[in-house]
């Protein structure tokens, strides 16, 4: 299998790599929607942390909170979503389409990891954006794989998006330019300065081929009750109220540590909260 990557996005998902701090294992892992890319750091002994980034954002994300110092307590696995801008290769004629596809593709990607060194037994899961709304799902279907969820301002997990927001994004959906993704994230970002490396790779996403992301509705949370919950939200988000995620976090799982940060928005939460998140992530979960 392989798919067309453009020269330009292969340069910039280089740089953005470029900057975790050595060394990355690459794994490429075979699933039965096609092989799934996985960057990997961090001692191979150490307790699995695997994260799921936003949409278009690529495993290359995580690398701010690599540097940061992510990997003390844990061998971190950084995955780039099968169908998304990225280096996962989906399989002909066997698309990702619905949550059990989701749920079955992450099932073969955790083997996979554990066949890869880091033992077979549950992992702390974790993500972003829509990676968090993949990684609830998950949660909610595979408790018994999962020791630790850890949400970073999750959209469609408690809340429903903005109308606002989902219209100022639906010109880069439809037809993505690196001029509309730039306009859009300095919308987005309140005009805050933005990481160049992961900007140029956004921008670049504009000509990867890819598919349209798996939509349904919001995972229950009544089935994440008995998991250790923490939900970390970017005070700035336009894409939902950031209190009223908390409140609705208090609602249904009582059990969960809720944080706001301030002065973050959300596209760029893993890089601008990256010292937060590594913080908060090192010192409740293992």
């Amino acid at each position: 299998m392989s798919v067309l990557v453009p020269d330009s996005f292969r340069a910039a998902y280089a740089e953005a790599l470029h900057r975790w701090p050595e060394p990355v294992d690459r794994h490429d892992l075979p699933t039965p929607y096609g092989v799934t890319r996985v960057n990997t750091w961090g001692p191979a002994a150490a307790p699995p942390l695997v994260l799921l980034p936003g949409g278009g954002a690529t495993s290359t994300v995580w690398g701010a909170c690599a540097a940061a110092g992510l990997a003390r307590r844990h061998r971190v696995h950084g995955v780039d979503l099968m169908g998304d801008p990225g280096f996962s290769v989906p399989r002909p004629g066997c698309p990702v389409r619905s949550v059990d596809d989701l749920v079955g593709w992450l099932d073969a990607v955790l083997d996979g990891i554990g066949t890869a060194g880091s033992g077979t037994g549950p992992v702390v899961l974790g993500g972003h954006s829509y990676g968090a709304w993949t990684a609830a799902h998950y949660a909610a279907r595979r408790p018994e794989r999962v020791t630790g969820l850890v949400l970073l301002d999750p959209t469609r997990v408690f809340v429903g998006l903005r109308p606002g927001y989902v219209l100022r994004a639906l010109p880069m959906l439809v037809r993505p330019t690196p001029e509309r993704i730039r306009s859009f994230l300095t919308w987005e970002s309140r005009g805050a300065a933005l990481d160049m490396a992961w900007l140029r790779l956004q921008e670049e996403s504009a000509g990867f081929p890819s598919v349209r992301p798996v939509n349904g509705p919001l995972p229950d949370p009544t089935r994440l009750r008995e998991l250790r919950v923490r939900v970390l939200l970017a005070e700035h988000a336009r894409c939902h109220d950031s209190g009223r995620v908390a409140r609705a976090v208090a609602e249904v799982l009582p059990q969960a540590r809720t944080e706001i940060v301030p002065a973050v928005s959300h596209h760029a939460f893993p890089l601008a909260a990256a010292d937060e998140i590594v913080r908060w992530l090192n010192a409740d979960t293992g």
